[in-house]
């Protein structure tokens, strides 16, 4: 029913009875975006967003009839970029995938061709790591890149671009583009977790991405 959908809306849909045919999908060709169940004969949805998530940074959306808070939670700290339950208006499904998309597009950052130098692009320091705003790149101290999602990358530009400011959990959002998505009180902190773990030398510590109590998150730059 889903698939046939958002045909009518112009995606190309292709649909797994479970892990191993996603997995057969995927060595077939790489989609732009994963739906995916939580609950399924084999492998559930969460393992295999832990697997995908692993190997590749394409854009996860799960969509399960598991409306739990906790489940949620635990979706997004696998790595998923979004999550709508059942039942569900298809309007709102067709909302949220063109959304992801948008943040995907904009994360994969110029094209080979593109005049502009990656030398001469915008770079801000976290840590030992750089963020490349205009390449929407973040990369390690021996340059190799570090996967992100969409969402991480627009949270990481929010903070790049308000050093020192208190930032409260509404206005990331908004700088995140993810208003036009279902909001709930744990979604910004489990993904500044996220990210935390990928810019903190102590993640449980953390001395850039700071917690403002009762008000948000700040980035403090370090200096060298």
């Amino acid at each position: 029913m889903i698939a046939e959908y958002l045909g009518r809306y112009g995606f190309a849909v292709r649909t797994a009875q479970g892990a191993a045919g996603l997995d057969a999908c995927l060595a077939d060709l790489m989609p732009d975006l994963i739906i995916l169940d939580v609950n399924m004969p084999g492998e559930n949805g969460f393992s295999i967003a832990r697997r995908v998530r692993a190997a590749s940074d394409v854009p996860i959306l799960m969509l399960t009839a598991a409306d739990d808070v906790v489940d949620r939670v635990v979706g997004l700290e696998l790595g998923a970029d979004d999550y709508v339950t059942k039942p569900f208006d298809p309007r709102e499904l067709r909302a949220r995938i063109q959304s992801i998309l948008r943040r995907a597009t904009r994360s994969q950052g110029p094209d080979q061709a593109s005049a502009q130098s990656i030398a001469s692009s915008e770079r801000v320091r976290f840590g030992d790591m750089i963020l490349d705003l205009d390449a929407r790149r973040l990369s390690g101290p021996d340059g190799a890149d570090l996967k992100l999602t969409a969402m991480e990358f627009d949270l990481l530009a929010a903070f790049a671009r308000n050093p020192n400011k208190v930032l409260t959990r509404e206005r990331l959002l908004d700088m995140a583009h993810q208003r036009d998505g279902e909001v709930f009180d744990r979604s910004i902190d489990v993904r500044i977790t996220r990210i935390r773990r990928k810019v903190e030398r102590d993640p449980a510590h953390p001395e850039m991405i700071k917690t403002m109590r009762g008000a948000g998150y700040m980035f403090v730059p370090k200096s060298l």
